[in-house]
């Protein structure tokens, strides 16, 4: 006949097993949870700034496009700082549709990029918005278009944009 060992059952092994997993879940629990919250957060952040710098970018697309406009549009003399004398219907026309164009862009611009508290690189992306909106402000034919070009836009737009141009006069 053939003899069976018995092998003694040995708990301390399986208790320092268990131990060990335990101890485990605590360092996952403490130090693995938190970090990982770190890093998600830090991903949702990074994704917004990609998000926010596509939009900066599709909005200058969209000011570079408006420049080819006025460039396209010599005789309204839309780059001097001076009220361009003696339209014509035609022109008054033209220069209504450009700064209504103009208008639309800066409105886009103020509802996806202005906001009251603005990180420092938020704000330099809006104040380069400024600067063009300041810029048009000087002009005296923009500031006496603004009236009629106002109308029907978002309201805290409209102060926006009346308090520049009563600033730049």
């Amino acid at each position: 006949m053939s003899q069976v060992t018995v092998r003694p059952y040995h708990q301390g092994t399986t208790t320092m097993s268990i131990q060990t997993w335990e101890m485990l879940s605590y360092i996952v629990t403490v130090i693995g949870l938190p970090m990982a919250i770190v890093v998600f957060l830090y991903e949702q952040r990074k994704e917004r700034d990609n998000e926010e710098e596509a939009v900066f970018q599709l909005l200058s697309d969209n000011y570079q496009d408006f420049l080819k406009v006025t460039l396209a549009n010599p005789d309204l003399r839309l780059f001097s700082a001076e009220k361009t004398p003696q339209l014509s219907e035609e022109q008054h026309e033209r220069m209504f549709i450009i700064f209504s164009m103009l208008i639309s862009l800066f409105e886009r611009a103020y509802l996806l990029l202005y906001e009251a508290r603005m990180t420092p690189k938020q704000l330099r992306r809006w104040g380069s918005w400024e600067d063009y909106m300041r810029e048009w402000c000087q002009r005296e034919d923009f500031r006496a278009a603004l009236t009629t070009q106002l109308r029907g836009e978002d309201p805290d737009f409209v102060k926006y944009l009346q308090a520049l141009a009563a600033r730049t006069e």
